[in-house]
């Protein structure tokens, strides 16, 4: 399978560490998409013309993934700054708002059209600024999105009905309130519907079939992109073949492993100044 991700990118800044890893939702999946399997995968987005943007690019040339249509601008790339809380785990404390991209909006023209018609699947966010791109991407490609756990309902009837996955994080979210959400979600025209529950699980619905995946034993030592790593590794499984229920084990199988290293992929720098 081939696999394109457009939109948000950003370095994670880990305090304790002194040390920054290339990050955010699309880019994430991008890279590990790449490692899981796919054929071929891209990523388009905006990055700063500072040491920031530098990291992340030539993370991405490393990581083999395409960034020929990838866009560098005057200005600071996205940071988010984190830190370890009182159980380990890694919490965002702040952020620039995506830097760069925030301010310029990615505009796609014809000729990224004809590149992104050379893959199978999209793959964007909630935090990528291309919610109104996306009914005319609908008609060259599946969309997958991650919704993440700050959406409205505003959103939700803008993005659906354009998009074959939704992913969504719903760890405080009960049976009742999921099949309430997965039904709202399938009524809008999405077909596919994974939510994570963080400790407790996955669950799916196609429309038809409701699945449910256990998390996999790990040993945690940075539970940061755990998340992006379960949605790469399903995509690049799914769409390679396998059943949903197969796809959602070795996704999860797949985000335990995230959580034994620093970083959504590794690939820290040291922090300079």
């Amino acid at each position: 399978m081939r696999l394109i991700a457009i939109g948000d990118n950003v370095v994670d800044v880990y305090k304790d560490r002194n040390e920054m890893f290339p990050g955010g939702n699309a880019l994430n999946v991008a890279v590990l998409s790449k490692q899981y399997g796919a054929e071929e995968t891209a990523f388009i987005g905006i990055v700063g013309n500072d040491a920031e943007g530098d990291h992340i690019i030539n993370s991405l040339k490393l990581s083999n993934v395409d960034i020929s249509k990838i866009r560098k601008a005057y200005g600071e790339s996205g940071k988010a700054y984190v830190d370890l809380n009182e159980e380990g785990d890694r919490i965002f404390v702040s952020s620039n708002k995506g830097g760069i991209q925030s301010k310029l909006k990615l505009k796609l023209a014809e000729d990224d059209y004809d590149y992104i018609r050379k893959y199978d699947v999209l793959h964007t966010s909630i935090y990528s600024s291309l919610d109104d791109q996306l009914e005319k991407l609908s008609g060259a490609i599946s969309i997958s999105y991650d919704f993440s756990n700050h959406f409205t309902e505003e959103i939700m009837s803008k993005v659906c009905p354009h998009i074959t996955f939704a992913f969504i994080s719903g760890s405080e979210y009960s049976d009742k309130e999921i099949e309430k959400l997965m039904t709202k979600i399938h009524k809008l025209g999405c077909p596919n519907v994974v939510i994570t529950r963080g400790s407790k699980g996955v669950m799916m619905s196609d429309g038809v079939n409701q699945y449910r995946q256990d998390i996999e034993e790990a040993s945690v030592i940075d539970t940061l992109g755990a998340g992006d790593s379960f949605i790469a590794g399903f995509l690049t499984h799914h769409i390679n073949g396998k059943p949903l229920a197969e796809s959602l084990q070795i996704a999860a199988f797949r985000a335990a492993r995230t959580c034994e290293i620093h970083g959504a992929f590794g690939l820290g720098k040291a922090l300079v100044g």
